[in-house]
């Protein structure tokens, strides 16, 4: 693997792309410390100090802004707004015909497509961005703090401190897709995992204070961890496909054998972070319910917003199991496939073509999906466990989509310089 760093770092044209996203997320990690104007940095880090951190939905968020949402800085929202606006677009292609419409144009719909998606961003984060300065103004971002976060709460104020924290996002957003255009790999999921990559240093740090046998532990476990996700994460069934051979003019086209290959986890990590989202509701409610909240507030914030609590833990299965069905049905159409396959000449032995393959491939399908939702429940609960058993407090949030991401998106970038490499006539990393 080295090896294969120094031949990428020898190309010209690799160096520059390597070069050029490595400055990108240097910019972005820099812009994580810069403080919105108008927020109080010595406050924050008051109530840093009194409160630990933020705690519930504002964890998660944290966690995928790399710790930007705590120090309410100017790239406080992060690049959840347009992963937001991105699913929803893809949603909206079931429901609207206009939008599959484009989906199936080509480059120039899906140039609409992302336009309609920039949009949808910049609603997403005027509207967090009000949120956020809203409870940040009220005390209610750190519970128990009593430090004036804002001190200047004009009208005039507010406005810069929104429009700075919306246009933070559409800078990360800007960055996201200069690293795809110019760089290495996925620009929007290298920022996510440079966000979730920069929290563990820390987490580590808390849990080596709770002595050697329980860093050993668990470092084991997420060694296990990581282990388990990058078998499954590669694993696929593959369909065989035959094409029949067609005689065009003299020649002769088809004959040849192919496959279709189904991953076992086809949703990724979308239903997880679905699930996790849901579930924080009830945390978020009771911020919003005052100091006495109702009889129904404190029960759903005591068994369905604990994550010890069996109520929290069944809701978290049934809720990733249904969104892995749910969104590999929006991502993979069964019909669409088996009738691409019948246009090209295209069928699998044994299956008759048209409704009968695509049957056979629901069917496959439905029952890969099975496999793969228990395992990413599998994976998202083992952070539950391992605290209760160490003993330690709920340290990383949305630890088990923590090491989906980090692995998915390692993986892939290793893959795009590998094959890169491989067209220079270069040795790939893995040997």
């Amino acid at each position: 693997m080295l090896s294969g760093f120094m031949s990428a770092f020898r190309t010209p044209d690799l160096r520059k792309k390597l070069l050029f996203t490595l400055g990108i997320i240097a910019v972005y990690r820099l812009g994580v410390a810069v403080p919105t104007p108008g927020i109080d940095y010595n406050a924050v880090q008051q109530c840093l100090t009194v409160t630990g951190g933020t705690t519930g939905a504002f964890a998660i968020l944290n966690l995928f802004t790399g710790g930007a949402l705590q120090h309410l800085s100017i790239f406080a929202l992060g690049i959840m707004p347009y992963i937001t606006a991105s699913i929803i677009v893809q949603l909206l292609r079931v429901l609207i015909p206009r939008f599959e419409t484009l989906y199936r144009e080509g480059a120039e719909g899906q140039a609409k497509l992302t336009q309609y998606t920039r949009y949808i961003t910049i609603g997403f984060a005027v509207l967090q961005s009000a949120s956020y300065v809203t409870l940040a103004r009220t005390g209610q971002f750190f519970p128990g703090c009593s430090y004036d976060i804002v001190p200047d709460d004009s009208w005039l104020r507010i406005a810069i401190m929104i429009i700075t924290m919306t246009a933070g996002t559409v800078l990360i957003m800007w960055f996201g897709e200069r690293i795809s255009e110019r760089g290495v790999g996925n620009g929007m999921s290298l920022l996510i995992f440079t966000s979730i990559a920069a929290g563990f240093p820390k987490v580590f740090g808390i849990v080596y204070a709770a002595g050697w046998g329980t860093l050993f532990a668990f470092s084991l476990v997420t060694v296990a961890v990581i282990a388990g996700v990058v078998f499954v994460e590669q694993s696929q069934r593959r369909i065989p496909v035959q094409y029949a051979k067609r005689v065009v003019g003299r020649r002769t086209l088809g004959g040849s054998s192919t496959y279709i290959p189904l991953k076992i986890n086809m949703a990724g990590v979308i239903p997880v972070i679905f699930a996790a989202s849901l579930l924080s509701l009830p945390t978020v409610i009771l911020q919003f319910s005052g100091s006495n909240p109702p009889n129904w507030v404190v029960w759903m914030r005591d068994n369905i917003a604990s994550s010890t609590s069996p109520w929290h833990i069944g809701l978290y299965i049934l809720l990733i199991v249904f969104f892995a069905y749910f969104y590999t049905a929006i991502t993979f159409n069964p019909e669409e496939v088996a009738d691409n396959m019948k246009k090209y000449g295209g069928f699998i032995p044994g299956i008759r073509p048209g409704k009968p393959t695509a049957d056979f491939l629901d069917y496959v399908l439905s029952r890969i999906t099975a496999a793969g939702s228990l395992y990413l429940a599998i994976v998202a609960l083992v952070p539950t466990v391992m605290f209760a058993v160490l003993k330690l407090s709920q340290s990383i949030p949305l630890g088990g989509t923590s090491v989906l991401i980090l692995v998915g998106v390692g993986l892939d970038t290793v893959k795009r310089i590998e094959s890169q490499l491989e067209q220079r006539h270069y040795e790939g990393f893995l040997k």
